[in-house]
């Protein structure tokens, strides 16, 4: 994978920032291995705007964001899904500014939900405190809590226009998989011209975590295919940098997901039977506390092995990561 990094130099916390022609950003101080530099809120227009993931609840973030959008008029508040990175400060946004957000949905909540189980206490825990990530890290990364009190003033499927003016359109495309609400938002324009903001759908820096029971690994394939089909001219993922050749990077994901896929078949049929010794197989090069994260990625590749009917759960109804698994 060529992947897109987003070096300290390129930004400054609470600073709005132009991205391409008509898109501005301002990164949130939240840094994690998750949000990697932060949570990139994206402004589109000039005067009137659409502000795409306003993001977490921090004050600076808050604070960053009403200065950048001081003397402008908010029409549309745009959400990819509801992670608490993501979506909390759209309800401030909302009340302060009296446009309407726009989003797939809410959380899922329990509509297809089971218990997922967990792994061994002791698995996955370094014996000390690990050093930041290195820029660009490739291996999946641990999941912000979900905002569950997130819910759209209106609610949008695939082709749904968010946000107009003279020469400027932006649509909404579900692309469920990371989460089943996630939504990117496109925009077609004559300065910046045919932009994807993918949201954690795809992001430059990393592979993106697939956890089940929300996430779904089939969806999720299919959704890549679907960018990976398109035509755009730049993707811009609300953590890190734009990606240049959209189309070419997401085929390149894609044969990375089909690659993971067929190496925990075949750790399956040569008698791995459990996440645990899955994981400390497949990612021997990759730091030990990140294994448990990369168990709910395994997971979510084996219960679309088990859709597939290739692979069967053998103590459990449905997959779960404490499960036993054997080749059908």
């Amino acid at each position: 994978m060529d992947f897109v990094t987003l070096d300290e130099d390129e930004f400054t916390y609470g600073s709005v920032a132009d991205v391409v022609p008509g898109v501005q950003r301002v990164v949130a101080q939240n840094p994690s291995k998750f949000t990697y530099r932060g949570t990139g809120t994206y402004i589109v227009g000039d005067r009137d705007v659409a502000v795409i993931d306003p993001g977490p609840q921090l004050d600076s973030h808050r604070d960053a964001l009403a200065a950048a959008l001081d003397g402008r008029t908010v029409r549309s508040i745009l959400v990819t899904h509801c992670h608490a990175d993501h979506s909390p400060l759209a309800a401030w946004l909302a009340a302060e500014s009296g446009a309407p957000t726009y989003a797939y949905g809410p959380h899922a909540g329990a509509v297809d939900e089971w218990d997922i189980g967990s792994l061994p206490d002791d698995f996955g825990r370094a014996p000390e405190p690990a050093p930041d990530d290195e820029d660009g890290a490739a291996e999946p990364k641990v999941e912000e809590s979900t905002d569950t009190e997130f819910v759209p003033d209106a609610i949008v499927r695939t082709g749904d226009v968010v946000f107009t003016l003279p020469g400027l359109e932006m649509r909404a495309l579900h692309t469920p998989g990371h989460t089943s609400n996630h939504t990117c938002f496109s925009l077609s324009s004559g300065d910046a011209g045919r932009v994807l903001f993918t949201g954690d759908h795809v992001m430059g820096w990393s592979t993106t975590v697939v956890s089940p029971p929300d996430g779904d690994m089939g969806a999720y394939m299919d959704s890549l295919r679907l960018v990976a089909r398109r035509d755009d001219d730049l993707a811009i993922p609300t953590h890190g940098a734009p990606i240049t050749d959209p189309s070419r990077f997401v085929t390149q994901l894609v044969e990375h997901r089909v690659e993971r896929e067929r190496q925990v078949l075949d750790a399956v049929r040569r008698g791995l039977t459990t996440i645990p010794a899955m994981v400390t197989e497949l990612y021997a090069e990759v730091r030990v506390e990140l294994h448990r994260p990369a168990g709910a990625s395994v997971l979510g590749h084996l219960v679309k092995l088990v859709d597939d009917g290739l692979v069967i759960a053998a103590d459990s109804g449905r997959p779960r990561l404490d499960s036993t698994f054997a080749a059908a």
